[in-house]
């Protein structure tokens, strides 16, 4: 029996030119883009459509871009898919609430432009993030309280992307101690160009203005099982939704785990509804070799056509 499960990806699957073949196409995917464009102030349609990759990546702009691509992709392809069940890569949880119906489609675009803004206005001089790859998971959680200790400086692990692909997030010196213990342990730290700790508590003044925003929105139970990044577990309740929502900016993101227990519910073909193909590339470290299971990626109104 086939279920299926639908992956929304987030920041870092942009790309020129997404989601302009479904706009162009459904006057309600262009909708969705003006709204966003009128809400955020920002003329996301020429910064992604036209514009220079090097602006893509503000994540004032990117995290209402990427949300529309995300749910007007899903608007196109939803007629033809019986989801099981649905999980989105950090700023993907809000596709994931929106094609779930937790959440009216324009409240998810309003949810991140405010979030994008929230994130931007959080970062300091002193914060960052770093990818760590090619070292296990326990090996990265020891190298992370060491460089803790080292510096006495807050660190974490804030995404469990695959068993050997992690991101940490804190403080500059905590950064500085963890990258040769890395390096010593045969792994490679990657700083990334973000302006935050992002998925820590170095962000809870920004959590706590967004956690307070959510809590005006109407929230519905889910048409099918939302899985959450803070929990990896879905909430059927839609008072429980919110209170994991609300966590979901300082919480790490259990990837991992997620599609784990997504695969343990019994899905077994896996479509991301997104740019690039990213999350897609991530199931097979993530799942058994030898189980039955199949992937797909719509990036696209040709890939959309193609289910």
């Amino acid at each position: 029996m086939t279920k299926t499960g639908i992956l929304f990806p987030g920041q870092g699957s942009q790309e020129k030119g997404m989601g302009r073949d479904v706009a162009e196409a459904d006057s309600a995917a262009l909708d969705l883009w003006k709204l966003a464009e009128r809400e955020s102030g920002l003329p996301l349609r020429e910064i992604y459509w036209d514009g220079e990759e090097s602006d893509m990546a503000d994540t004032r702009a990117l995290q209402p871009a990427l949300t529309v691509v995300n749910l007007t992709l899903w608007m196109a392809v939803r007629d033809k898919l019986a989801p099981a069940a649905t999980a989105g890569h950090s700023l993907g949880e809000f596709a994931s609430l929106g094609a779930a119906g937790v959440l009216d489609v324009e409240d998810c675009v309003r949810a991140v432009i405010l979030r994008g803004r929230l994130m931007a206005e959080s970062g300091g001089a002193g914060h960052g993030m770093a990818a760590v790859v090619k070292l296990p998971q326990d090996k990265v959680e020891e190298i992370v309280a060491e460089a803790v200790k080292l510096s006495g400086a807050e660190l974490r692990i804030a995404n469990y992307n695959t068993p050997a692909q992690f991101v940490i997030s804190g403080e500059k010196e905590a950064l500085d101690a963890a990258e040769p213990l890395v390096k010593e342990a045969r792994g490679r730290a990657i700083r990334l160009a973000v302006s935050g700790a992002f998925h820590s508590p170095l962000i809870k003044e920004a959590a706590d203005e967004f956690a307070a925003f959510l809590e005006g929105l109407a929230w519905r139970e889910p048409a099918f099982p939302v899985f959450h990044n803070a929990t990896a577990l879905p909430e059927p309740d839609p008072d429980a939704i919110l209170t994991v929502m609300q966590r979901q900016m300082t919480s790490s993101v259990l990837w991992v785990q997620t599609v784990q227990a997504m695969r343990a519910l019994g899905v077994n073909d896996f479509v991301e509804v997104g740019p690039k193909g990213v999350l897609t590339k991530m199931l097979k470290p993530n799942l058994a070799p030898d189980e039955d299971w199949t992937a797909r990626a719509v990036g696209s109104l040709a890939q959309a056509g193609e289910l």
